[in-house]
């Protein structure tokens, strides 16, 4: 199992529970979206999977490694198996391209390559041959500041994928974009799934394109998993358990 979340917790300082008992599990290769109303939880969900937040209780395994426990550099070396690409890029917007692809290294470095931003050939090459391979070949020199919302985004999966990560969180990827430029960015993320086998939860409002491009779906309502299992078996009585009987809050 390359993810396993048991039973896992979470309640902020002002006693809002955000999670209260989430459990799932997700192979290698899988495309899964996590969908759910406005506060059940998904951001939260996210956050702790990928290190920003702890847990306040239940397990979080990474390829058999328990992240729950983990502290300091191996907490850090099984991070590294999980990207992140987020709905509002997380880019610096002045500088190139390439930098912000070779950006992904800089935690990996000592400090005075980092500083100077010696990354070396390799490393250079390896991100324009990612930058080739989300369609911006042609963008390395290019400031960010001067690019589409969608091709930022593929220079945020391309910073992403230079970290080799083996779980991709991508939250709210298409969000912020126009319908014909998230699908083609949800469309990319599935081609990279299939030819690299890299397994991809992402957190999405929109329902219609997560049955769509995802297999198996994750329903959150409350703070806990209502419904997990094929999008082609969701119902109406499975998006009124999700999204409650009147459905306000669904896409």
């Amino acid at each position: 199992m390359l993810l396993e979340v048991r039973h896992i917790r979470k309640r902020f300082d002002d006693r809002t529970d955000a999670l209260t008992d989430v459990s799932f599990s997700l192979e290698q290769g899988e495309f899964v979206s996590v969908i759910g109303p406005s506060g059940a939880g998904k951001t939260t969900l996210f956050r702790i999977l990928n290190g920003a937040i702890p847990c306040d209780g239940g397990e979080l395994f990474v390829d058999g490694a328990p992240m729950h426990t983990l502290k300091g550099r191996a907490k850090r070396e099984v991070q590294k198996r999980i990207g992140t690409i987020y709905q509002d890029f997380a880019l610096v917007e002045n500088a190139t391209c390439r930098q912000n692809v070779l950006n992904a290294c800089l935690p990996d470095m000592t400090f005075l390559p980092a500083v100077c931003g010696l990354f070396g050939a390799e490393r250079t090459a390896e991100a324009d041959r990612l930058l080739d391979r989300v369609g911006l070949a042609d963008k390395a020199e290019e400031p960010v500041k001067n690019l589409s919302g969608g091709q930022k985004q593929r220079v945020a999966i391309a910073r992403a994928l230079m970290r080799h990560p083996a779980i991709l969180l991508a939250d709210e990827p298409v969000a912020s974009l126009d319908p014909v430029t998230g699908r083609q960015i949800l469309e990319l993320l599935r081609d990279i799934r299939e030819t690299d086998g890299l397994t991809i939860l992402m957190n999405s409002h929109n329902l219609a394109l997560s049955l769509e491009f995802c297999p198996r779906l994750i329903g959150l309502s409350a703070g806990s998993v209502v419904y997990d299992g094929p999008a082609e078996a969701v119902t109406d009585a499975t998006l009124a358990a999700i999204y409650g009987d009147g459905q306000d809050d669904a896409p």
